[in-house]
């Protein structure tokens, strides 16, 4: 799961300006690296393939079935091991850790719904998964995000 949010949130705005971690190959191959990837050009592009189009879901601007084209030629193969029944993803290489993503977050869908969403911030561009009890948290850090709204609306009720 802190992969699928490293990769929704590789695209932050910075001063108002929007910043792409995955855009330089250099940073783009060491983020991918540190995520479990090989860094090709290849994935690279797939990555930002799947983060825009994971985004635009989660956002609610497009459809799961958008993502589909991401899963096309992938299979799941059983296998039984000591500890049981096990499911290995077969994928091209430089597909496996776009499709890491995808699966990452059908099982948050599943697991959590509802609680992968945007910061409720509309200048920020960042998401957040929610562990609140009560499924209420609404920013993607409260030093930031929640302190700016909490700020704003004291200054409307008071001036």
């Amino acid at each position: 799961m802190d992969a699928l949010l490293d990769l929704l949130n590789s695209r932050p705005l910075v001063n108002g300006e929007e910043q792409d971690a995955l855009d330089d190959p250099a940073e783009g191959a060491r983020w991918a690296r540190e995520h479990g990837g090989d860094g090709s050009t290849a994935e690279l592009a797939l990555l930002r393939q799947a983060r825009d189009l994971l985004r635009d879901v989660v956002r609610g601007e497009s459809t799961p079935t958008a993502l589909s084209p991401l899963l096309e030629g992938v299979h799941q193969v059983p296998e039984l091991t000591a500890d049981g029944l096990q499911w290995t993803v077969q994928t091209p290489p430089h597909a496996r850790l776009a499709v890491e993503m995808v699966l990452a977050w059908a099982a948050v869908e599943q697991q959590l719904p509802g609680r992968l969403r945007p910061c409720a911030n509309d200048a920020c561009q960042l998401f957040l998964l929610d562990h609140s009890r009560a499924n209420r948290a609404r920013w993607c850090s409260m030093a930031t995000c929640g302190n700016r709204a909490k700020a704003r609306r004291h200054y409307e009720r008071t001036h």
